[in-house]
């Protein structure tokens, strides 16, 4: 548990030096699903990263010497036979390397004594629900103490800012079981690659059914040990793959047409974040390929711009500009109207055909915490995504241990003026990349992203 010790006096002396306090940090809730059964048990991810505890109904209460104390279940025989074996607060130093631990039952008692005496209390803002409510409660209860010589904390902070910016900076523990995850989730999009090249080899005119391949995604992620989907997975058919978070239902994927997986396991409390773009039936027809090839080249360029030094929006601008230039190359935008790449990217006409952005934080959460702007410069003229320009801050420079997605898309509706041989082509590329000393590495290309790769991937057996 040395990782998570680490992690505690780090955030102490975080805390010691934005002026002292004591920091509270509860697990998420149990969520009801219908009647008397729950969803699937998920901790909070900061809590988790802080603790290594995974049961329900805990808190970490952490102050600025480095003292911690964890409330959690008492131990139970007659409940454990229900939902299994707790820890308890007895086993819990040991097992967890926190100071000490106590019954979550007698929460409302013992945190007014927990804060007591600290200048600030520090908790999450927005972020559970009730917990502001709670937090006032036990300072009111300290107020009223005061006679007897302890004081309450004289301010209330946001923790949210302190452990972003932690959890950002992934160390060698973290990254080696993203590295993990994203293994283990190229391997699924391989596994489905090779289903339906077995598929239509078997019945050239035939179909799969969507929910049929993300089975095969779901098998693929609890056979190596993944815990859990890190988000729904998108497995989208045909015309499907235009709408950006589409959830895999039961429409035909057929001969002739791409289907798009945006799908990634959790595992041990990391997520992975793949997305792949493939023909059913094992070819690439020549319209797709055109714009795959497009897609591909505009990761390339989002990939040579993710470095150190870098700021973490350059990928998105050398992405555009790529598509941009495709987006005329093959008459999606005409000339005439659009104008060259630079008005294109001026104007936001691309837009049309790719309407999100190129990446985004990766870790405990598949859309990480972590601030995207750079909080310490001036905001500056620049064009604000919309066709206008606007004083804004520029995004922050990328440092090694940070994780981000690179993402970049073509979707083509039916629209007037846009060629037809392109109509319903719904493609995304996205790889995982950490930012190392030296430019950056993607580490979910365990699965093929080349066309001619894909196309050789899909003449195997699944």
């Amino acid at each position: 548990m040395n990782v998570f010790a680490d992690r505690r006096a780090r955030l102490a002396q975080a805390l010691r030096a934005a002026g002292g306090g004591v920091a509270v940090i509860p697990t998420a809730p149990e969520r009801p699903r219908n009647s008397d059964n729950d969803h699937p048990y998920r901790h909070d991810s900061s809590f988790h990263y802080l603790t290594g505890f995974d049961e329900p109904q805990a808190w970490l209460v952490l102050d600025d010497s480095g003292e911690s104390t964890l409330l959690c279940r008492e131990k139970d025989p007659a409940h454990e036979i229900w939902d299994g074996v707790r820890l308890g607060p007895a086993a819990a130093p040991a097992a967890l390397g926190v100071s000490q631990a106590l019954d979550v039952a007698g929460l409302d008692t013992l945190m007014p004594e927990l804060l007591g005496n600290h200048t600030a209390v520090w908790f999450a803002f927005g972020v559970h629900t009730t917990l502001t409510a709670q937090v006032d409660g036990w300072l009111g209860a300290l107020r009223a103490r005061t006679r007897r010589g302890v004081q309450a904390p004289a301010s209330q902070r946001d923790l949210s800012a302190l452990l972003s910016e932690m959890r950002l900076r992934k160390d060698a523990e973290e990254l080696a079981l993203m590295r993990s995850a994203a293994q283990i989730s190229a391997g699924a999009h391989a596994r489905a690659m090779r289903f339906c090249g077995q598929r239509f080899r078997a019945a050239p005119q035939g179909s799969v059914r969507e929910y049929e391949i993300e089975a095969e995604l779901l098998h693929e992620f609890r056979r190596h040990g993944a815990q859990s989907p890190a988000y729904p997975s998108i497995v989208a058919a045909g015309a499907n793959a235009c709408i950006l978070h589409y959830a895999a239902g039961s429409t035909e994927l057929r001969a002739g047409e791409l289907c798009l997986i945006d799908a990634g396991c959790e595992l041990d409390g990391y997520a992975s974040d793949i997305t792949r773009t493939f023909p059913a039936d094992g070819r690439f027809t020549p319209a797709q390929r055109e714009l795959y090839d497009i897609v591909l080249a505009a990761q390339d360029a989002a990939a040579a711009a993710t470095r150190p030094g870098a700021r973490q929006r350059d990928a998105h601008h050398a992405a555009v500009r790529v598509l941009a230039q495709g987006m005329l190359d093959t008459g999606l935008l005409d000339r005439n109207t659009a104008g060259d790449v630079d008005a294109v990217v001026e104007s936001t006409a691309y837009r049309q055909f790719y309407m999100h952005g190129t990446g985004h934080w990766l870790g405990r959460d598949v859309h990480d915490v972590g601030d995207y702007v750079a909080l310490g410069e001036a905001p500056v003229e620049q064009a604000d995504g919309l066709g206008g320009r606007a004083l804004m801050r520029p995004s922050r420079w990328l440092e090694p241990g940070m994780v981000v997605t690179l993402e970049p898309g073509i979707y083509v509706r039916p629209a007037p003026g846009v060629p037809e041989r392109y109509w319903n082509i719904g493609i995304r590329i996205e790889d995982d990349a950490v930012v190392t000393e030296a430019g950056c590495e993607l580490i979910s290309r365990g699965v093929p992203v080349a066309a001619t790769e894909i196309e050789r991937l899909m003449q195997e057996s699944s």
